[in-house]
């Protein structure tokens, strides 16, 4: 049985209360689909109850703190060395959709480095939560380990697929044909926060995407990393808490995928 720090469960308390109304809403997206009304307005008003409700949770917890989030942006706090990053809700056109893969992504960084991290999609109640140097869990119960797959021919990997005014469509293209060849399968769920979450659960082999948020991918980056894999830009450089490009696999699959997208 793992149990968290006080700031890891201050972290799942905010993102548990944050999904209630992300939940609530989630249900009423049914009646919005058959009406006439924008749903892209009331996702955004969802997105900015989330994100208060858990802005208003860490800033009471940890006064101080910087707090990044999505929606508000930075919030400069009195203490230099902590931020918050924070998307309450990764996943936003699934969950336009009424599909139900998204989650609230929240991570803490200390000096640079990010040190606590949670990743919780509350239609499937899966809560994926990580401490530096402590290991990843899905719940209090499971400790999580990246797939042992060393084939590519074996491996499934995710990636995201840049659409309407992304750029990076051509070269996304020449990765996937590159990839697509060599791997069992490629899937696209639309949430890269879910994806790193899968990728330290063992479900995913792998994922790469690129032009990302530091929301999108600071609480994964440490999960997969607690869960014995690599994540690297596609350079393969360490990735800091800029966003940009992501590769995060196990230690053997790494440079196979990295070497398959370089090629393209």
């Amino acid at each position: 049985m793992a149990t968290p720090s006080a700031v890891v469960t201050v972290m799942i308390d905010a993102a548990r209360k944050a999904a209630r109304g992300l939940s609530r809403d989630f249900g009423e997206l049914g009646e919005l689909q058959v009406s006439r009304k924008g749903t892209a307005d009331f996702v955004s008003a969802a997105d900015l109850k989330a994100e208060q409700v858990i802005f208003e949770m860490l800033t009471k917890a940890r006064p101080g703190y910087t707090f990044i989030g999505e929606e508000r942006g930075t919030v400069e706090g009195t203490d230099k060395t902590h931020t918050w990053i924070v998307d309450p809700l990764d996943g936003t056109t699934n969950f336009l959709h009424a599909i139900p893969h998204f989650a609230v992504n929240i991570a803490l960084e200390r000096e640079g480095e990010v040190v606590a991290g949670v990743t919780y999609n509350p239609i499937s109640n899966d809560l994926f939560w990580a401490e530096k140097g402590k290991g990843a869990y899905l719940g209090m119960e499971k400790r999580l380990r990246v797939a042992a797959r060393r084939n590519l021919d074996d491996s499934i990997l995710a990636t995201g697929v840049p659409f309407a005014g992304k750029p990076g469509h051509a070269t996304f293209l020449k990765e996937l044909h590159q990839v697509s060849q060599r791997v069992a399968g490629v899937r696209r769920f639309g949430s890269a926060a879910l994806d790193l979450a899968w990728v330290a659960a063992g479900r995913f082999d792998g994922y790469w995407e690129r032009n990302l948020n530091v929301w999108d991918v600071a609480a994964g980056i440490l999960m997969v990393r607690e869960s014995g894999g690599r994540v690297t830009d596609l350079e393969n450089g360490e990735t800091g808490l800029t966003g940009g490009s992501i590769l995060a696999a196990n230690l053997e699959l790494h440079p196979l995928v990295l070497e398959k997208l370089q090629a393209a």
